[in-house]
């Protein structure tokens, strides 16, 4: 059905002033009164409602009263008109109630708990936070796909069900077609049995995929759902999340480095620049001075630690942390805010981890402890990147999967790769959901996802 849509009204409304137009949308709110009624009109396209002003002693009630119910689906026509108040309103002329809506819609308060709002997953992008929220997501997704197109890198698709474990972690979720109750004397009879013959999993990375597509492409990306089954309930893990995982060939430690920085600057330059409105509605009422928080990251030059210097900061902080600080301990998330948040407050690069904390792709430093990795931490997440250079020596890189028990014979075609033609090349893994919680200021993974899967929670 032909109409405009909101954004396109606010956004040009000049050009409709004066003039009917017909829009649709859903009601937020309504309120009447002896001689006027009011819509408040929003079709997702803008955070923006439209206000639909009803004159009741020129318009029957008959024509309207069904359309003043919340949550009901609307097609309204009417003349656009100038509102010093709102910017621009309609002044109401006919309506179609497309889709009406009963009382007990759980949406009739203006305002309701996010613990309330994740019980309704399918009914909450009717909210003016998710409305934003998933603005943002749509807006940083065309920003990552932005950035690498602009930079020379090809986009590649790898695969979902994979028989490798990147991370060596065990933690997957496994794909089968056996029955649950099938007949199986032994875990050779059961995988022969599958249908790949073989155990199957959800893939928690492409990055094994990535590198030997890089290893020909010279510059790729991944963008794709990952999976991971960890027994995990907190603010920001899940066990559906989509990952961006760029591999680029000729780059070092602190080539890839310089991409995470400019990478991260582009995309939170990119969302200040297209969601203006929804930043705004997220520094009022989530994070005071977010927009001030972004705008220092794009202009702040981040800062570089290694992973040695900051068990010493830490050491010497003064502070009483839940976990205890000794090298070669995996940094927590206390640790992680008070070197951000507290010591250099701004994103932090921390380099050289101790190997055995750290993947068995990562390239052995030269003191034979540490890795050529590091993580970006930025104040009020955390870990946001995962980045390293990769081991390329063969003989080293059996010798880290030997140590973890991984079978080789499992990843012949990774290992080719360091015997045919390879070549210093690094990459990192940024979770969508982790940098969206950043910019938004959402403090909870379940609310930047459309629908969140989280232990026991499908």
């Amino acid at each position: 059905m032909k109409h405009t849509d909101i954004k396109q009204i606010f956004a040009e409304g000049e050009k409709y002033a004066g003039s009917l137009v017909t829009v649709c949308g859903w009601v937020r709110t309504w309120r009447d009164s002896k001689s006027v009624a009011f819509i408040e009109l929003n079709d997702g396209t803008s955070l923006k409602n439209l206000q639909i002003v009803i004159e009741k002693q020129t318009v029957p009630a008959e024509s309207y009263k069904d359309a003043l119910a919340v949550g009901a689906a609307l097609l309204v026509k009417g003349v656009l008109l100038v509102s010093e108040r709102n910017g621009y309103e309609l002044s109401f002329g006919s309506v179609e109630v497309l889709g009406g809506c009963p009382a007990d819609y759980p949406l009739q308060k203006k305002h309701h708990t996010l613990e309330f709002l994740r019980t309704i997953p399918h009914l909450r992008p009717r909210t003016k936070y998710f409305e934003a929220v998933f603005a943002v997501r749509s807006a940083i997704s065309f920003a990552i796909h932005k950035y690498f197109r602009n930079n020379n890198y090809k986009y590649v698709h790898t695969p979902i069900i994979t028989g490798s474990d990147c991370e060596g972690a065990g933690e997957m979720f496994r794909v089968t077609t056996n029955p649950w109750a099938g007949d199986f004397k032994t875990e050779s009879e059961y995988y022969a049995n599958d249908f790949f013959g073989k155990r199957a999993n959800l893939t928690v990375s492409g990055q094994l995929e990535g590198e030997m597509a890089a290893t020909g492409l010279g510059k790729i990306y991944t963008f794709g759902p990952t999976f991971r089954a960890e027994h995990s309930n907190t603010t920001r893990h899940a066990a559906e999340f989509w990952q961006i995982e760029p591999e680029v060939c000729f780059a070092d430690l602190d080539d890839i480095i310089g991409i995470a920085e400019e990478f991260i600057k582009s995309i939170i330059s990119d969302v200040l620049e297209n969601c203006p409105d929804e930043i705004a509605y997220f520094d009022e009422r989530v994070e005071k001075g977010l927009k001030d928080k972004l705008n220092g990251v794009i202009s702040c030059d981040f800062a570089r630690v290694t992973y040695t210097e900051a068990i010493e900061i830490l050491k010497k902080s003064g502070k009483e942390f839940k976990y205890p600080v000794e090298w070669g301990c995996d940094l927590q998330t206390e640790h992680e805010r008070y070197l951000t948040e507290e010591y250099f407050k701004k994103p932090l690069f921390v380099t050289d981890y101790p190997a055995d904390i750290k993947a068995f792709y990562m390239k052995q430093n030269a003191d034979g402890k540490t890795v050529a990795a590091t993580d970006l931490l930025v104040p009020g997440i955390g870990e946001i990147i995962g980045c390293s250079e990769r081991e390329t020596d063969l003989a080293k890189l059996e010798e880290a999967m030997k140590k973890r028990g991984m079978p080789l014979e499992a990843y012949t075609q990774y290992l080719d790769l360091r015997k045919y033609g390879t070549v210093p090349h690094s990459g990192f893994g940024l979770g969508l959901e982790r940098i969206i919680m950043y910019v938004t200021g959402v403090q909870n993974i379940r609310d930047a996802l459309l629908f969140p899967r989280t232990v026991g929670s499908l």
